[in-house]
């Protein structure tokens, strides 16, 4: 059994209401991975099991620069060791 994280990250710059691509795409590709990504108004989070967390970060900080992003805060906690479903 693998323990869960839960990832927290914002993108900047960050315009109120107006998420631009350098933060909706890095959400997208999370979700191509089968990763849930709960979107809020001031960042985002999803939980992952450990085996994918690096690949999740990786994919969240290298698809966010891709697309124009100033400034990247992740956080990475784990919340459990449960596995969750892809």
């Amino acid at each position: 059994m693998n323990a869960v994280q839960r990832i927290e990250f914002t993108i900047e710059p960050f315009v109120e209401a107006q998420p631009g691509i350098h933060v909706t795409a890095p959400v997208d590709a999370l979700t191509t991975m089968g990763v849930v990504v709960e979107v809020g108004p001031f960042g985002s989070a999803c939980d992952v099991d450990d085996d994918r967390v690096g690949d999740a970060v990786a994919t969240i900080v290298g698809t966010a620069v891709a697309n124009g992003a100033t400034h990247i805060n992740v956080d990475v906690s784990r919340i459990s060791d449960e596995e969750v479903s892809p």
